[in-house]
């Protein structure tokens, strides 16, 4: 076992937090560098190959500060780019995010499902192929929730304008008759009980973070990365943004007040 080698985790924002959420609670001992390219943020609208150039360039930065494990815990680069980084970085385990769209087609009762996402990950492979895969007998349907990432990398997770944009997406897909509502964006598991109020009781909201952070632990397990142990190792934060407005959303999303230091763009390198 290996206690210093920290898995890197990165995200175009504060989204890929509550996937780092889920892996503090499921492996507190482990240590881990958190990338938010906040000078780029939001991925969803950006073209795939642009976004393959940021995931490249942050990959390398992360795997140069020691990471022996990365986790894409961004849905949009998953889609643009899994693929290639794992050509890319042959001996490099890489987690990616995925829809959950096996996990609602399987359990749905009504039979259609809604898949709110951003535009990059609709128009991934790997959407379409876990969509062709699994829920061939399910209706889904899917909604891109235009602003909804800036207002949350705003901190606006209650907002009338961010309650407006959830209703938009998920009252005509109320009206279909969906039970299941699956966020195939990491920054969306911040506006749950915002979706939860407007959904109702009989809605089940599916955030992947959890299922991500039982697959990093394997991961590690397999490959001799796993730390021993539960007492709570360190995270260190970088942004390519504005560091005081991450650290400021650390507080608000319940991390503390951990430093976060800045990197920068330098045509696809980050230094």
């Amino acid at each position: 076992m290996n206690l210093t080698i920290p898995i890197g985790i990165f995200d175009s924002g504060v989204g890929g937090l509550s996937v780092l959420r889920a892996l503090r609670q499921r492996l507190p001992g482990q240590p881990a560098i958190f990338f938010a390219d906040q000078a780029h943020v939001p991925y969803g609208p950006r073209p795939m190959e642009e976004v393959r150039d940021f995931a490249e360039g942050i990959t390398r930065f992360l795997l140069e500060q020691g990471a022996g494990l990365i986790v894409v815990a961004c849905n949009a680069a998953s889609a643009a780019a899994l693929y290639h980084l794992r050509g890319k970085f042959p001996g490099v385990p890489f987690v990616g995010m995925e829809p959950a769209v096996k996990p609602a087609a399987e359990t749905t009762r009504s039979g259609v499902v809604g898949v709110l996402a951003t535009p990059a990950t609709f128009q991934g492979a790997l959407y379409a192929s876990v969509v062709e895969r699994f829920a061939h007998d399910v209706t889904v349907l899917q909604d891109t929730c235009p602003g909804l990432v800036g207002q949350i990398e705003a901190g606006e997770l209650d907002s009338p304008r961010t309650r407006q944009i959830l209703e938009r997406a998920l009252e005509p897909m109320l009206a279909k008759g969906i039970d299941t509502v699956v966020l195939g964006c990491t920054h969306y598991p911040f506006v749950i009980p915002l979706i939860e109020e407007i959904a109702g009781t009989g809605v089940r909201v599916i955030d992947p973070a959890p299922a991500v952070a039982r697959q990093t632990e394997r991961l590690l397990k397999q490959n001799g990365l796993l730390a021993e142990g539960d007492a709570p190792a360190p995270v260190r934060f970088v942004t390519s943004g504005n560091p005081a407005g991450l650290q400021a959303m650390l507080v608000r999303l319940g991390f503390g007040g951990w430093p976060v230091e800045q990197a920068n763009w330098e045509g696809h390198q980050i230094k």
